[in-house]
């Protein structure tokens, strides 16, 4: 509407003797190549985004703020630049006889550059010849040249010949040659223009005056810790770790195998770049450190051949604490969620990472689902501590695993308190150690190999009289046990480093979660008593056994200009077995939610076609109805999937890039079983289709490189607590999107929770639309 209220035209703010430049023709150019081919014309002359341009008119004030991007003026002389860059590029690729032309069409004020080509003939190689003096270079030569992209039949290319090059530099480097320069390695070819073909030698020379080229090895390293105010000066503790390293430390925060552990290059090793660029990525990946640089290297004053290696680190503050909080506001009820993370970096000297994180939760009641306007409805406390060590710590040694990325072993102890206004107070508390390590860049595994949880609910009187007398047996034993258990988990990752990269990639992950056997064990080999419900217990509690799995399965496909489609399917299963015939409320599933099926609330879905208007319509029914809000719509079973397309909108919002997104999520969660208290609520696969909720939406993303802010609007198109073609909610009732009619007030009073002291009823309404803020993409 800004946009339209200030005038829409894209030539508005030029001068009578300028055009825009509004597209871009070219002709004669293979298709292969055409788009390659559009990067050559300059980037002052390609068309300007339709909303970069009206958000420069409306916001940057001719240029004094950096929003939005100028209009792309029409420049002959930066059109000329355009076209020969073009038929450089041709020729580069192979058509060495290219030539390329461009004409200008200007229509009100909008031009159109139109490139045409005469490619020629492409040349391909017919003779590839080298000359290499030395001949340990030759041997590692040879070994390369079967990966080259030139070679004797194939396209001439003098981008693959720089290529090729740039990837010989590196492999000498790979292999002790520290003094090699790019360089040494030249290309000379000769072309035959009647025959189309080119003769291609390459050369690698020796350094002037020498027969061959140096290999170099690796000798003594120093580490210098600077201060974190980058400053290495003063008082300094000062060791020889070994015959190899010199530990210097400003700082006097680090003991040495903080770094020792993360260099990669050893005494006596040739000199190899990957090692010194591992070295610096892997104490980068500590997070305890500023600045780190690639090492450097001296050379020994003898003819040894031997280096001297050098690291320099400033390290990051010791301590920081971090608040965040957001307002919530849903369906008309309101709250907050604010949270604070303290981080000690280096605990104990070995950049072992201490975090204490606390995070409060409130929803307050704004007087629709009762009478008792602005009191707390729920809210989630939780309190957590992590220490988390850089390398693995086994009762055995192990190798440090840090090729592909730091492993870690975190000790981790959690509290939560849940209470829900008229019904619960649930406390538990966890304790784990878990190993997380790399096995290729792609492939990470976490895993967990005991846990000890301890949970308690505690049932509010006049709810569990209200429950018993309902038979509401399940709900008491849900939330209201007291229960112990441990077990162990593992999760494996592929693709994670991706998340972030426009290409094409599969991403997975599946976790593992089994508890209570250890327990079963000890209660059979010590014989322990059954409690009263039959269920045998260990150190006087019930304890649980079950077997959860989860799978997230993703498909990116990426087009140019940072567009993305994006397919995902999250499937879960948890099995009671033993000991339990009903998982911890915590282990169960539920759907809805900013990162699931966004245009439902978390845990307002399912299971199933459960519908809560089955409560029926008394008095106590209205009671349990809102009593049990957000506990009675989990599940044991869940599918969930979306399908999401991404594109940009505009390069600079306000310092950020502007992006939109369309989408649809389907799923749901079910009961494994039939239940009483959730009708309809049970998975099958006759009745898979009915069940499942679609819902659709649109929305906004703020990148600001570091993080992302999002946006979604999330609208309810096919509902199963309905039957029929009443379940096509957005298509059947899509009148009612923004008022109040016979379907929402029919809906208000089948969910009814109560009436206030005026006689208006107090209850869910239904909300065709969800508006959801995060940080971070959805998946």
């Amino acid at each position: 509407m800004l946009i339209i209220s200030s005038g829409c035209s894209l030539t508005r703010k030029l001068k009578d003797d300028q055009a825009l430049v509004r597209k871009i023709t070219i002709k004669g150019i293979d298709d292969d190549y055409k788009d390659l081919a559009l990067n050559y014309v300059d980037k002052e002359q390609q068309p300007n985004n339709w909303l970069n341009l009206q958000f420069y008119y409306l916001f940057s004030k001719n240029g004094k703020k950096n929003i939005g991007e100028p209009p792309a003026i029409l420049d002959s002389s930066l059109v000329e630049y355009s076209r020969l860059q073009m038929e450089k590029f041709l020729q580069n690729k192979g058509y060495l006889k290219a030539k390329v032309s461009d004409s200008i069409h200007i229509k009100k004020k909008k031009a159109e550059l139109i490139f045409t080509a005469e490619q020629g003939p492409m040349f391909h190689v017919r003779n590839y010849k080298d000359s290499i003096g030395d001949a340990r270079v030759r041997s590692l030569y040879d070994g390369y040249k079967g990966k080259a992209h030139v070679k004797q039949g194939s396209r001439f290319d003098r981008d693959s010949l720089a290529y090729d090059r740039d990837e010989l530099y590196t492999v000498m480097k790979r292999n002790g040659y520290y003094d090699f320069y790019r360089q040494y390695i030249s290309y000379d070819y000769d072309s035959t223009y009647n025959n189309s073909v080119v003769d291609v030698k390459i050369i690698i020379d020796n350094p002037p005056g020498k027969k061959e080229h140096p290999i170099y090895k690796i000798n003594n390293t120093l580490i210098t810790i600077a201060r974190s105010t980058g400053r290495a000066t003063g008082q300094a503790d000062t060791l020889q770790v070994d015959t190899q390293f010199r530990f210097v430390d400003y700082s006097g925060r680090f003991k040495p195998r903080t770094v020792t552990d993360y260099v990669f290059q050893k005494k006596g090793e040739l000199y190899d770049i990957d090692r010194q660029q591992l070295t610096t990525a892997r104490l980068s990946e500590l997070n305890v450190f500023r600045n780190v640089p690639n090492p450097t290297y001296t050379k020994l004053a003898d003819s040894s051949n031997r280096l001297d290696t050098r690291i320099d680190i400033i390290p990051l503050k010791r301590m920081n604490d971090r608040i965040e909080g957001e307002f919530l506001f849903s369906s008309g009820r309101y709250g907050y969620n604010i949270g604070n993370t303290f981080t000690n970096r280096n605990m104990f000297k070995q950049a072992a990472i201490l975090q204490l994180k606390i995070n409060w939760s409130v929803l307050f009641d704004n007087g629709s689902n009762s009478a008792s306007r602005g009191s707390i409805e729920n809210q989630d406390f939780k309190v957590g501590l992590s220490l988390s060590y850089p390398r693995l710590i086994l009762p055995f040694t192990a190798p440090i695993l840090g090729k592909y990325g730091v492993p870690h072993t975190t000790f981790a102890s959690n509290y939560q308190l849940f209470y829900q206004k008229g019904l619960v107070k649930r406390q538990s508390f966890v304790n784990s150690i878990t190993y997380d390590f790399f096995e290729t860049p792609d492939k990470r595994h976490t895993v967990t190999p005991l846990f000890i949880e301890f949970s308690r609910g505690t049932i509010d009187p006049t709810a569990y009289r209200l429950l018993l007398s309902q038979n509401r047996f399940s709900y008491i034993y849900l939330i209201g046990r007291t229960i112990l258990t441990s077990g162990s988990q593992y999760t494996y990752q592929l693709n994670a480093n991706k998340l972030n990269w426009l290409t094409d990639f599969l991403y997975f992950r599946g976790s593992l979660d089994v508890g209570g056997n250890a327990f079963s064990l000890l209660s059979h080999v010590f014989n322990t008593k059954p409690d009263s419900t039959g269920r045998r217990t260990l150190f006087g509690y019930n304890y649980a056994q079950y077997a959860k799995t989860e799978i997230d399965l993703r498909l990116y496909r990426t087009f140019s200009h940072e567009r993305q489609f994006i397919f995902r399917i999250n499937p879960g299963v948890g099995i009671p077995y033993g000991n339990s015939d009903e998982l911890i409320f915590e282990k169960n599933f539920y759907a809805g939610g900013a990162n699931d099926i966004r245009a439902w609330l978390p845990r307002t879905l399912g299971p199933g076609q459960f519908n809560r208007a089955s409560y029926g319509s008394n008095a106590i029914a209205d009671t349990l109805r809102s009593q049990l809000r957000y506990i009675d719509q989990v599940g044991e079973v869940k599918i969930v999937g979306n399908a999401e397309y991404r594109y940009l909108l505009a390069n600079n919002f306000f310092g950020s890039k502007l992006k939109g997104a369309f989408f649809m999520d389907f799923g749901n969660v079910w009961r494994l079983k039939k239940q009483e208290e959730s009708p309809n609520g049970e998975f099958r696969l006759g009745n898979l289709w009915n069940s499942t909720a679609i819902g659709i939406g649109t929305g906004l993303r703020f990148d600001l490189q570091f993080f992302v802010f999002r946006f979604d609007i999330g609208l309810k198109f096919k509902d199963p607590q309905f039957s029929g073609s009443d379940q096509w909610v957005l298509i059947k009732h899509g009148d009612e999107l923004f008022r109040t009619g016979d379907f929402k007030r029919a809906y208000k009073e089948a969910n009814k929770t109560g009436v206030d002291k005026d006689g208006n009823i107090l209850g869910d309404g239904y909300s065709f639309m969800q508006l959801n803020f995060g940080v971070g993409l959805p998946f």
